[in-house]
């Protein structure tokens, strides 16, 4: 059994092949059943949420993912998001390959969201303002600029020194990068807005929207967290990864929940995005609204080219 450690993924899992990856994953015959999604209670700290995240293909691999997400790990200096993947055969039910899972699902994410910004993002977008500072933060950055011609980039978070501190994780990129302090100005003069927070109140205020804009949710990924306002919601073309995010995601069943919007509003989601089957941008002008809850769909994907290219 091969154990792929986080140099390993860095080194083998570049950006543009895991969306490529992952575009073709949308299309291809992946069994995922409904992950559990469990809380586990922390003496004298926040709630830490556990996932575990089967999947399977039609012919080679079995994966499933363990991921535990501890929102106090900041204060330690430590990623939020622990995880470790295992991958078997889809034959004979031998484990092929344990897999760091933390990386895994940084470059995963990040590439889904990418992809997604591939459909839903204007061709010529150049600006990006990255919200968050967490791990997620420079690759989403790398993981935008790999499909749209991104040349500025701004990082915003509550600490300046983190924010900083992002440019110095990025890979190489053709793009000036600046920490701004003011997030509404930043709002209004970017092209694509990335969150990847664990806030539980807005952040994004809809009535600052431009037309053109694409708004990337990646935090969020409980009901009672929210990145995003109503305003965004309503005032966007609403786009999911998978099902997931209507169950599981505050800027998704939290507007539902209350009548803001429905089930209805959200155009499509990546798997009909992707086969033809429901329209990504359909004009210069619109605001497109990617939301992701992840799915092991993608995990499985990764995993087995991680290990493939291994």
């Amino acid at each position: 059994m091969r154990n792929l450690g986080a140099v390993e993924l860095k080194a083998s899992l570049d950006y543009a092949s895991i969306v490529d990856t992952l575009d073709a994953a949308y299309r291809a015959d992946i069994t995922v059943p409904e992950r559990s999604h469990l809380t586990v209670p922390v003496a004298g700290g926040a709630d830490m949420t556990m996932l575990v995240m089967p999947a399977w293909d039609a012919s080679d691999f079995i994966g499933i993912k363990l991921v535990n997400v501890a929102p106090d790990n900041a204060k330690r200096r430590l990623p939020s998001v622990q995880a470790t993947y295992q991958l078997f055969s889809r034959v004979t039910g031998e484990p092929v390959a344990l897999i760091d899972g933390t990386e895994l699902t940084a470059r995963k994410t990040a590439a889904s969201s990418a992809l997604a910004s591939r459909y839903l993002s204007c061709a010529d977008a150049s600006s990006l303002l990255m919200v968050g500072t967490g791990v997620l933060a420079p690759h989403l950055i790398n993981a935008h600029a790999t499909v749209r011609p991104i040349n500025r980039v701004r990082v915003w978070g509550r600490n300046s020194e983190k924010a900083a501190a992002v440019a110095g994780r990025l890979e190489p990129m053709d793009a000036s990068v600046d920490v701004v302090t003011n997030l509404d100005a930043a709002v209004l003069e970017a092209d694509i807005i990335s969150t990847a927070t664990l806030a539980t109140e807005p952040l994004i205020r809809g009535e600052l929207l431009r037309a053109g804009q694409h708004l990337d949710l990646v935090g969020a990924f409980t009901p009672d967290m929210r990145e995003a306002d109503d305003d965004c919601v309503t005032r966007a073309r609403l786009y999911i990864d998978t099902e997931e995010a209507i169950k599981k995601t505050g800027e998704i069943c939290d507007p539902i929940t209350r009548g803001v919007i429905s089930e209805k509003d959200i155009v499509a989601d990546m798997f009909a995005v992707v086969r033809g089957e429901a329209q990504g941008r359909g004009g210069r002008d619109e605001i497109t609204l990617f939301k992701s809850a992840g799915s092991a769909l993608l995990d499985l994907a990764t995993a087995a080219l991680a290990y493939e290219r291994a």
